[in-house]
């Protein structure tokens, strides 16, 4: 049997977005960007990772609960219809270089040929988006992505093929710095939790900005999310962290978002100093705010972060 075409569980909405459905849900992506600071100090968005929002009835449901009700033989097809989705809305904004953060599970795919069909439909996707595959950011958590040389064996491949690859939620458990070098992940995405503790006290801004520089120096780029606070941002610069993630700089937004007019892209006809200067905003954070603001604010978030 011929496998499945990528696109035919997909809807248009009538904005031009995509969605999909399952059972009685119909999933929609969000998208949150990831900053990035420019030499000159301004920021500009770098990527964005996507997020999925289920609904049922017109009401939102937390991916958790939607999670704990999909079968178990059909949590691999989910995966790849969210990643699909996510693809496909990025590829709707105006951005000519922003990549996107999709979520992905190597374990899911049992044998070798579905592995290759999935990355497939993955190289298909991207075309369909006007991307190329190096803005596809295959993301992999690091606490549940415990058999290694499996996961380097993906991240080599997916090199191979022109995606690229990160590490997500480093620092959450028990996290080897010589791991990360044999996966050769492109990205390191810290976990939030884990860096805000470190962050409150000079010690531990050290030890950050040791694993900061290793990374660096390795050719991977370190990203700090779950950011919420002005002077957490500031501190980054001072930590060499240049890829930031959080409330504080810009939430979630359902697909197609505000942000081609928030935050337009750094040399593009719609491009004006002034406007993005004071749309994005950190630049402008000071010494003084983390002096006057020393705990981060704990956010009550209405959906966890799980989406591909």
């Amino acid at each position: 049997m011929a496998p499945k075409s990528i696109f035919s569980s997909l809807v248009r909405e009538v904005d031009g977005t995509w969605s999909t459905a399952y059972g009685t849900f119909n999933l929609k992506s969000a998208l949150q960007p990831i900053f990035r600071r420019t030499a000159s100090g301004m920021l500009d968005i770098d990527s964005f990772e996507g997020l999925v929002r289920p609904y049922r009835n017109g009401e939102p449901v937390t991916p958790g609960e939607f999670f704990s009700l999909v079968a178990a033989e059909d949590i691999e097809n989910i995966d790849s219809i969210l990643r699909t989705i996510h693809i496909l809305n990025t590829g709707k904004l105006d951005r000519s270089r922003a990549r996107i953060f999709v979520n992905f599970h190597p374990g899911l795919f049992q044998t070798p040929a579905k592995m290759r069909q999935e990355v497939e439909r993955m190289r298909l996707t991207a075309h369909e988006a006007g991307m190329t595959a190096d803005r596809i950011v295959c993301e992999i958590s690091e606490k549940k992505a415990s058999d290694t040389q499996m996961v380097a064996d993906f991240a080599y491949h997916m090199h191979d093929m022109g995606f690229r690859v990160a590490l997500d939620d480093y620092g959450a458990g028990d996290s080897d710095i010589e791991r990360v070098k044999l996966i050769k992940p492109d990205y390191v995405k810290f976990e939030a939790g884990w860096v805000r503790d470190f962050m409150q006290n000079s010690a531990g801004a050290a030890l950050l900005r040791v694993i900061v520089r290793q990374f660096r120096e390795d050719g991977i780029e370190p990203v700090f999310e779950g950011l919420e606070t002005g002077w957490q941002v500031d501190l980054c610069e001072d930590l060499g962290v240049l890829l930031m993630q959080g409330y504080v700089l810009a939430k979630p937004e359902l697909a197609p978002t505000s942000f081609d007019t928030r935050f337009p892209e750094l040399g593009s006809a719609n491009f004006s100093p002034s406007r993005v200067e004071r749309n994005a905003a950190a630049p402008a954070f000071s010494r003084e705010d983390r002096a006057t603001d020393p705990h981060p604010l704990r956010q009550t978030r209405t959906f966890g972060k799980r989406g591909l």
